[in-house]
């Protein structure tokens, strides 16, 4: 995928999270907000997939589904939702794990439960597979 398209589809994702909070604002469940934002996402022409399945493989075998993603927004970018008090590093774990499995490059920890969301959003990349 082009840079400047990932960029866009960032752009525009950050953009639809944010209307997201401001009408819903913090303390919500997880569920209620990955909803929402998947709704804002298609709202805008984008592509999006809620509990995507990420498949694991070993040794060419399929083991399966092992994990699901929040959001795939047009299967360039992973969204975990959050609302909670604070990330921490198991939470970025996770979503590298992701990444790593499903070959997406860029991925965004959103956690809602903040007065302003721009506190909440952190971004992931794993740039490591070829």
């Amino acid at each position: 995928m082009a840079k400047e398209c990932l960029l866009e589809i960032i752009d525009e994702t950050l953009t639809a999270a944010t209307a997201v909070h401001s009408i819903l604002g913090p303390g919500l469940l997880e569920s209620i907000y990955q909803h929402a934002l998947a709704y804002e996402l298609r709202a805008r022409g984008l592509d999006v997939q809620v509990e995507a399945p990420i498949f694991v493989t070993y040794r060419g075998i399929d083991l399966g589904v092992g994990y699901r993603a929040d959001i795939v927004v047009c299967d360039a970018l992973i969204l975990e939702i959050k609302s909670m008090s604070g990330v921490d590093a198991s939470h970025v774990a996770q979503l590298l794990t992701y990444l790593r499995l499903s070959g997406i490059r860029v991925g965004y920890i959103l956690n809602f439960n903040h007065r302003l969301l721009k506190h909440g959003i952190k971004r992931v990349s794993d740039f490591s597979a070829p």
